[in-house]
């Protein structure tokens, strides 16, 4: 699945193609890091958090091979005004587009793997991730969440479950060295890719920006 740079990426293509009044999105920061909001207690990507969850609690989905985020269920159960709640928060925000992401490109994985009828295993599993590493080190990114009081108050009251201060902070400093170390490491040439191409990476990021653009629009015109 995409891992954090990747995530950047697509908010800063969607911050560049539209004002944040048109989709709907308050504080920047906020919804940056809402991105990566998913990820912070699944044990991997933010070290020694005050929990760990479970990805598939996390993440709405059953932990098989290639698991498929219900983005649509978070946005039923989060993002949809309701009387009596409060709005969506940019942080909420960010973290549907987050399971949106994932979705997208696990599912374009999974038929890769289909077309070619590939076995599953650790071995297509390393093959996997070392395309999607080395396509997230071809990205170009300099976006990093910092904390500020908003982003504190969005985090404690995230709805799905509240995210401690001190992991906030933990995960803050795991986005810095993320964007830190894919400036150090940039690849400036294509790489010799394991399972995928340059091709499903254009395409599959074409498809996650519009299946995250299309429904934030549509939400910030009141049509959602």
């Amino acid at each position: 699945m995409p891992s954090w740079n990747i995530h950047t990426a697509h908010v800063e293509r969607l911050l560049a193609e539209y004002d944040q009044e048109e989709l709907g999105i308050h504080d920047v920061n906020c919804f940056l890091f809402g991105n990566l909001v998913p990820d912070i207690y699944v044990g991997y990507m933010v070290a020694h958090t005050t929990r760990t969850i479970p990805y598939g609690a996390t993440h709405l989905t059953d932990p098989t091979f290639m698991p498929l985020p219900d983005a649509d269920l978070f946005w039923d159960s989060y993002v949809v005004s309701r009387p009596g709640l409060q709005e969506a928060t940019d942080l909420t925000l960010g973290a549907w587009a987050h399971l949106v992401a994932d979705r997208c490109y696990n599912g374009a994985v999974r038929r890769v793997i289909a077309n070619k009828d590939l076995p599953h295993g650790d071995e297509l599993r390393i093959r996997k991730q070392a395309d999607f590493d080395a396509f997230g080190r071809m990205l170009t990114i300099t976006s990093v969440p910092h904390e500020t009081d908003e982003l504190l108050r969005q985090a404690q009251a995230f709805p799905q479950y509240p995210l401690a201060q001190s992991d906030v902070l933990a995960a803050l400093d795991a986005a810095k060295t993320i964007v830190d170390k894919n400036r150090e490491e940039h690849l400036a040439e294509e790489p010799d890719w394991n399972l995928l191409d340059a091709a499903f990476f254009a395409q599959t990021f074409e498809e996650t920006h519009q299946a995250i653009a299309t429904p934030l629009q549509k939400r910030a015109q009141g049509l959602l």
